[in-house]
């Protein structure tokens, strides 16, 4: 059973939000604190508004088990048409502007038709089509509990935060929905409660935090360090008062009762609906192939939004991963709970300091040059071999510290978690350096100060199949990308899913007269030495015809680096480069700052929305292909290959074309959106497979002109 998934699942058992191109580049840090695979869960209910009196009947989405007796559904159940039609409800209840959407009405019919027909439905909704309320109220009016699962932590807020109030207000007033969060964003009232006997603080910045977290926990309803505009997202302090599992006690908690997360399990338990993310479903899915337990309640219906992410999501969660930073953090804890308990002393104390130098001395053998590497059978039988000794002493230091617990007169509950964290970490480092499971790659990689060895399923699809798949009646994939050339053969076949209702809906905007395409015509080839100088030059090109006002994406780090100093003294507009602040701040800056020019890679190509004029330019540097050297690309390809199968056709392209897709979806968010695409890779013009490219695009007026995108943005 997979270890990681294991860890949430347990904790949520005892005590009741990068995309997909970052997931190649970086692994996932396991320290973060929005980390997903660290995000154990919790949920929150929603409270409900009052009813509107007069724009809807109350009863108007009957069948849900919000809004109906004993599950008899009144006879005026009105039709999905008469909800999303013109005139129909949502109009009546929307804000003076809203136009009904075609699209939208569709939508809803295909996915009433798939929860009253018990089967499942892909369907690729662009943006504007309003796909939430088309998914939601044939959800809600289903009468099963249904779990919403979502890709990114910003539109599960847009979900629990603007549509569902909207839905409590018109039309469901008695619908109770959970939200999931993870457990690093709640706060122990037993950690605080402890640290207040016995302060660990550092520096005075620390103990006026303190004093202002304990005077919040006497009000707070919800725990959720969200309400905390004070404390820094670095604080340490926040790490040794949070909820997060490896520390808690369960049932045997005194607070168990009034425990945060305690409350919000109970109440996800009542739920109608459960909005959670991708990470948190597929940790849930993983642990049930063993019937270990399980983090959702039951539920009859799953949602996915945001579906393109779900392949490389459940990937994770099938797979096996070990970093220093889960030794520090091991050591750490350890040193904090001998210190709470005062049991263990000094002889404890040392078993620490021993694991933590055991540790560091076999991560430092690993190789200093940073990204991610291939780490076969052969590899790790090499490895073994040069640092057996290295490799021993480390898991002879965690024997040791499980030893030293386990011979403790007194044994607290906060020392039995290390011990029982320290045997696990026991079984990853057996099963990442001794086994050889075929349908598994292993890799290692350096990043920073980080250093992670992971295994990864390369095929999921049987899995996805009978786990998911053939277990739920009704599973429905909606994505603004999940169409290549306009069919789902590549989504299907990596999932594993084969009878299906699909759909790719007309888009509600006018692209042909919103956006225009430009290839350049005179620029080389994206792997001759020339290219980085004169798309340089083309890209200042663009910027000074946009007046700014740009997305630069690219696919590597390096690529966008150089481009970034050749470019940043040649413009006169404020230039931003990812990296240089926080995700949201350099957002943020972006949208206030008149003419500015972000400059980024994969973690901006999807989930980030910049409606206005502010957003009047997206610049792609390549086709978005995977790095056939990475070891998980390149097993999958040889996986095909082996197969008798054409890898380049058949994977990377379609991975590419939905990236693109994705990248160029930041430009047009409305219908008042204007702009210009510039892919200053030609080959999508020369090369044969660029047809996919195109006819997995919207339809764009193209041009090969720079003048004709002057002509364009004079307009």
């Amino acid at each position: 059973m997979p270890k990681r998934a294991k860890k949430i699942v347990h904790d949520a058992v005892v005590s009741p939000v990068e995309p997909k191109l970052a997931r190649r580049a970086l692994a996932r840090d396991e320290l973060a604190q929005d980390d997903p695979v660290r995000d154990e869960l919790v949920q929150d209910e929603l409270p409900h508004d009052d009813p509107a009196e007069a724009q809807w009947p109350k009863t108007g989405l009957a069948g849900a088990r919000g809004t109906s007796d004993a599950g008899n559904e009144p006879s005026d159940k009105p039709t999905i048409a008469e909800i999303f039609g013109p005139g129909g409800a949502v109009e009546k209840c929307m804000p003076e502007g809203y136009e009904h959407r075609p699209s939208q009405l569709e939508m809803a019919e295909l996915v009433e038709a798939a929860f009253t027909e018990k089967r499942h439905l892909i369907v690729e909704a662009g943006t504007g089509t309003g796909k939430t309320l088309a998914y939601l109220i044939p959800a809600i009016r289903s009468g099963r509990t249904v779990v919403i699962s979502t890709a990114t932590k910003s539109l599960q807020e847009q979900l629990f935060e603007k549509d569902i109030p909207f839905l409590q207000k018109y039309f469901a007033p008695k619908l109770k929905v959970a939200v999931m969060k993870g457990r690093g964003n709640f706060l122990c009232r037993e950690k605080v409660y402890r640290m207040a006997d016995q302060p660990m603080l550092k520096g005075l910045d620390e103990l006026d935090w303190f004093h202002q977290i304990r005077d919040w926990e006497k009000v707070t309803e919800t725990g959720d360090r969200a309400e905390l505009n004070f404390l820094p997202d670095d604080s340490e302090l926040w790490q040794r008062l949070d909820a997060r599992r490896d520390a808690c006690s369960g049932s045997k908690c005194p607070e168990f009762n009034k425990c945060f997360i305690t409350a919000m399990h109970q109440r996800a338990a009542e739920a109608d609906l459960i909005i959670v993310n991708h990470h948190l479903f597929f940790a849930d899915l993983a642990l049930k192939q063993d019937d270990f337990g399980s983090v959702l309640p039951e539920y009859g219906a799953v949602i996915f939004d945001e579906a393109h992410e779900i392949e490389d999501v459940a990937s994770d969660f099938f797979g096996r991963q070990i970093s220093n930073y889960r030794f520090d953090e091991l050591g750490r804890d350890c040193e904090i709970a001998v210190r709470v308990t005062k049991v263990g002393g000094a002889p404890l104390q040392k078993r620490v300091a021993r694991l933590r130098e055991r540790a560091r001395s076999f991560f430092e053998v690993f190789p200093s040059r940073e990204g991610r590497f291939p780490f076969d059978k052969t590899q790790r039988a090499g490895f073994l071999e040069q640092n057996r000794e290295a490799y021993d002493a480390l898991v002879n230091a965690l024997k040791s510290l499980e030893a030293e617990i386990a011979s403790l007169p007194s044994k607290p509950e906060e020392l039995l978690n290390i011990a029982r964290r320290a045997m696990e970490l026991r079984g990853e480092l057996k099963f990442l350096f001794e086994s050889s499971e075929g349908n598994f790659v292993y890799w290692f990689e350096r990043r920073n100060k980080g250093v992670f060895v992971a295994a990864t399923p390369i095929d999921i699809s049987g899995l996805l199949r009978e786990r998911l798949f053939e277990a739920f009646e009704t599973i429905i994939l909606t994505s603004a990308t999940l169409a290549v050339g306009g069919r789902f053969d590549f989504l299907k076949q990596r999932l594993g899913l084969q009878m299906t209702a699909e759909r790719v809906l007309p888009s509600e905007f006018d692209f042909a007269e919103q956006a225009l395409l430009y290839v350049p015509a005179t620029l080389p080839d994206v792997r001759d030495a020339a290219f980085p100088e004169r798309a340089a030059q083309e890209i200042i090109r663009l910027l000074e015809i946009s007046e700014g006002r740009a997305f630069c994406l690219f696919t590597s780090y390096s690529q966008m680096n150089d481009l970034y100093e050749r470019v940043r003294t040649r413009v006169r507009f404020p230039v931003l480069l990812q990296g240089s602040a926080p995700r949201s701040a350099l957002l943020e800056k972006f949208r206030n700052t008149p003419g500015a020019v972000l400059f980024a890679t994969s973690s901006f190509w999807q989930g980030v929305d910049v409606r206005g004029e502010q957003l009047s330019c997206v610049i792609v540097d390549k086709l978005p292909f995977a790095v056939p050297s990475d070891p998980i690309v390149a097993a999958r390809m040889k996986a095909l290959q082996d197969d008798g199968r054409n890898p380049f056709a058949e994977y990377q392209v379609p991975e590419a074309v939905l990236a693109l897709k994705q990248g160029f979806g930041r430009l047009i968010r409305s219908r008042t959106d204007r702009g210009v695409l510039a892919i200053l890779d030609n080959r999508i013009q020369r090369m044969q497979y660029g047809k996919i490219f195109m006819e997995s695009l919207p339809a764009y007026a193209t041009t090969r002109d720079i003048a004709a995108v002057e002509r364009f943005m004079r307009k």
